[in-house]
């Protein structure tokens, strides 16, 4: 497993360090195409699904519409509004979200309190696991169900409905290399547009029956709950689907912040979606048989397939959210050392958060397709929404639990408030769609089993090749120490050692004596760690070590970049021989454009020793021998780089 070479040491400055330099409108612009894509859809199908569950067990009635309509409207805002964007957007980790970011959060303020901090993380991980369960459902489900608009509007095309599908989503998954800056700028005033639309719908029934602001009451959905606690606990698995989406608004704080997602959610979107819900409400009470599809009988016959074609936009828009957020997921998993090194393209030149990870965007885009082929129809692949969405609100809120008391020091009595009113609204959502489990809810926990046992098998395989790598490497200056006493050949030329740090010796520096007996005229070991700014000043970007002698021509280079800076080290070390001046220069007596690169790799070699079962090292092994080169994406020339070690036991 050749060495990383990165260390990963953003500045601590505080919640919210990343810097979001764009315009705040432009950014609240891209956040309404990229975040609010998912949940900006859900009046779609979100009522509808309400009143068509278990056979229409939920009526068109006074009582029940009212009930309903309370239910959706005080579960968005206590999850959506309250919980994630008034409490959990305060909770990121150097201006990034989403559930493993707040897992690592959690350990760090817990870092003195081992047994709590390992569960906070295995908890965070099994977040992130359900919420990759939820990134490749939400495509085949969103895309399809718009695609199906079709058989409505053109039912001579219905078999074309998966082909022309499938070629949407392939055009939204090769769309992601343009970066999400771009993306939101092109989905943005689409969704603008949607939302506009969707408001105005719903405006115009709610005039003609304005007695259905009443259903905004929290009195209704208890009067519900306590005349039908069956029928209101069934439903609650279709209320659901009104907040999902809402892990990804928390999920993509990295890539706009948290003051456009916001504004952008009170100024924009929750109100769209309030009035778009109370007008379906309105409409159903003045016409019980528009249950069969409420969203689109609230508009007057002329307007209809307008709206389909608009809302088949903002569907595949919807897609956006949870890719994006996947993206930003795994990053975040690299990072904390649960996945390989992947690689990580930043795709703006202005804000850190917005990444795009091939590996990730391909396998998802693999998994849609699979998914949408094998359940065929929208209504086959809702069934097995729900799980993971719930699940990761509940692992969520214990996180965040722990941050309000451990860091912002809250009181118990508003812990147990949060904890009663909105936890437990979220163990009703996950008990309530439990019962999906055997006809399709099984998908999603499949996927985060499988995400969660890769995730626990990387870290748990590093943890052994560490220690036993860190016994074969040896203290760098124990080695140092003995060479001044050695009679090594010293050979003319620099060669470069790319290392994690000092603390430990290179194994190709170790090799390199042991079976060649030589050590070049210079020895650089180079580490590479990164800030949280766009770009480091030339003058702060190296840092020179003697190791403690400057005689030897051994010397430690620190190289720091920005999340921006073009990853070259060649060109780094360049920099560094010319910046070189006084004692320093003579320490980088140096010549970069010939000197050789010697790659650190341990081959793994699959034993019986104690630590993981057989077949989770068979995983691991797996995993490292298709992690990201460090040659290609440090640039190191294929002609003067080789790959040095010796073999590590797993």
């Amino acid at each position: 497993m050749t060495d990383s070479v990165v260390r990963d040491t953003a500045s601590k400055s505080g919640p919210g360090a990343s810097e979001h330099r764009s315009g705040l409108l432009a950014l609240m612009l891209g956040a309404l195409g990229v975040v609010y894509g998912d949940i900006g859809t859900s009046p779609l199908y979100s009522l509808q699904t309400v009143f068509r569950i278990d056979n229409g067990a939920v009526r068109p009635t006074s009582g029940d519409v009212y009930g309903v309509i309370s239910m959706v409207f005080w579960s968005v805002t206590l999850i959506v509004s309250v919980k994630y964007v008034i409490f959990i957007l305060r909770a990121d980790n150097e201006g990034e979200g989403g559930v493993m970011a707040l897992a690592a959060l959690v350990r760090r303020v817990l870092g003195g309190v081992r047994g709590k901090a390992v569960v906070a993380m295995a908890l965070g991980v099994f977040g992130a696991s359900l919420f990759y369960g939820d990134s490749v459902i939400t495509p085949a489900v969103s895309v399809l169900s718009a695609v199906e608009g079709l058989k409505v509007s053109t039912p001579a095309v219905a078999h074309l409905v998966l082909p022309i599908a499938a070629a949407i989503l392939t055009l939204l998954f090769l769309a992601q290399r343009w970066g999400t800056h771009r993306v939101g700028k092109l989905f943005g005033p689409v969704m603008v547009v949607w939302f506009a639309a969707i408001a105005l719908a719903g405006l115009a029934e709610v005039l003609r029956k304005p007695r259905i602001v009443l259903g905004l009451s929290p009195t209704y959905a208890g009067a519900f709950v306590l005349d039908h606690p069956y029928i209101a606990f069934i439903a609650m698995g279709a209320v659901v689907l009104a907040i999902t989406g809402a892990e990804a608004l928390y999920a993509d704080m990295g890539h706009f912040g948290r003051r456009p997602i916001r504004r952008a959610w009170f100024g924009v979107v929750f109100p769209a979606l309030t009035l778009n819900y109370l007008g379906q409400g309105a409409l159903i009470l003045r016409d019980p048989k528009s249950v069969a599809n409420p969203f689109f009988l609230l508009l007057p016959g002329w307007a209809r397939l307008p709206m389909v074609i608009l809302a088949t936009a903002a569907t595949v828009i919807a897609s956006q959210a949870v890719i994006t957020g996947a993206f930003s997921v795994s990053r975040q998993a690299v990072r904390l050392g649960f996945l390989p090194y992947l690689r990580i393209r930043h795709t703006s030149p202005r804000e850190i958060g917005q990444v795009y990870v091939p590996a990730v965007n391909w396998i998802l885009f693999i998994g849609v397709l699979a998914l949408m082929f094998g359940f065929k129809s929208s209504e086959h692949l809702a069934t097995a929404y729900g799980v993971a969405v719930t699940g990761t609100l509940i692992i969520t809120t214990i996180l965040f639990l722990v941050i309000a008391r451990a860091q912002w020091r809250w009181p118990v009595w508003r812990l147990v408030l949060i904890g009663v009113v909105i936890g437990g609204a979220e163990i009703t959502y996950f008990a309530a769609n439990l019962t999906k489990v055997t006809h399709g809810g099984w998908l999603p926990l499949l996927i985060a089993v499988s995400v969660f046992t890769v995730m626990k098998t990387w870290e748990r395989g590093r943890e052994i090749v560490t220690v036993r790598r860190n016994e074969k490497e040896g203290a760098l200056a124990d080695l140092v120490r003995k060479l001044r006493t050695m009679k090594v050949p010293r050979v003319p030329g620099t060669a470069v050692f790319p290392h994690p740090g000092k603390e430990t010796t290179p194994l190709a520096l170790r090799a390199n004596l042991d079976h060649n007996h030589v050590l070049h005229e210079h020895v650089v070991i180079v580490s590479v760690t990164y800030d949280t700014i766009p770009h480091v000043p030339r003058d702060k970007r190296i840092a020179v070590d003697d190791l403690g002698y400057r005689d030897d021509g051994i010397v430690h280079v620190t190289i720091k970049y920005g999340f921006q800076d073009d990853q070259d080290l060649p060109a780094a070390l360049r920099l560094a021989a010319s910046q070189a001046k006084g004692e320093d220069g003579e320490l980088l007596g140096i010549d970069p454009d010939h000197a050789s690169y010697f790659l650190s790799r341990g081959t793994l070699r699959l034993t019986r020793e104690p630590g993981m079962s057989r077949w989770r090292k068979r995983l691991f092994l797996t995993l490292a021998n298709n992690a990201a080169s460090p040659a290609e994406y440090f640039r190191l020339p294929e002609g003067r780089t080789v790959v040095m070690g010796t073999q590590v036991d797993v």
